[in-house]
């Protein structure tokens, strides 16, 4: 038989223990939330629209990325279980509209919760506001750290050093990606990416194959 479904309070208290163990808020989600389920590669929000919910992601990753004007994609951050996305919370609290895009990367389950439950916790739940900066801060911290990269790395430097991620690439075991997917990533043109790759292949750093790529000694 399969294990039995754990109850979705459960499941929240569990993921988001600084909020699930005041139960009076957990209740609050409970009441005021509903859950969903979204398909891999479905987009969440589009920049420029309107954020009516914050999503408390229970299973699978959103991705959020910017888009230029070339269609050049840059991963600003990534969502997991037991987290919120920043941008959807800083739209929410200043009323303005979503800057970037977010996609489902995988299946995804998440709590839904209308933004004026939102900003009323804002203005009343003490618990809430606690977590909301906190979360603000920690993920302001990634991005000030994403545009050092983009600003003072080499591209070839950023390149090693994403590589060099053991739970992305572990060594000597193919991993399924395309150019294309690192050169988003990273901000730069899959041309970029399929150049410098070949280097590292010829520096007998990696082996290349259709749609993988295969670590053989540390980038860096």
């Amino acid at each position: 038989m399969p294990p039995p479904m754990e109850p979705l309070q459960q499941r929240f208290e569990r993921l988001f223990p600084e909020l699930g163990n005041d139960k009076p808020f957990g209740e609050a989600v409970m009441a005021t939330g509903k859950e969903i389920s979204l398909p891999a590669g479905q987009h969440i929000c589009l920049e420029g629209s309107n954020c009516h919910h914050l999503a408390f992601v229970l299973s699978g990753t959103g991705r959020v990325y910017k888009l230029s004007e070339s269609g050049r994609e840059i991963t600003l951050y990534r969502v997991e279980p037991g987290e919120c996305c920043i941008l959807t919370l800083s739209c929410i609290i200043s009323e303005k509209r979503f800057p970037a895009f977010a996609v489902s990367e995988s299946e995804l389950e998440a709590i839904l919760v209308p933004a004026a439950a939102v900003q009323d916790w804002m203005e009343n739940t003490r618990i809430w506001r606690r977590y909301a900066w906190k979360l603000i801060a920690a993920r302001f911290g990634d991005v000030i750290s994403l545009v050092e990269e983009v600003t003072f790395r080499r591209m070839d430097e950023r390149l090693g050093f994403y590589l060099n991620q053991e739970n992305k690439f572990p060594l000597n075991q193919k991993t399924s990606i395309t150019h294309q997917q690192i050169a988003a990533e990273l901000g730069t043109s899959r041309e970029v990416i399929s150049r410098l790759l070949k280097d590292l292949e010829q520096q007998e750093i990696v082996t290349l194959g259709r749609g993988w790529v295969k670590l053989l000694k540390n980038p860096m």
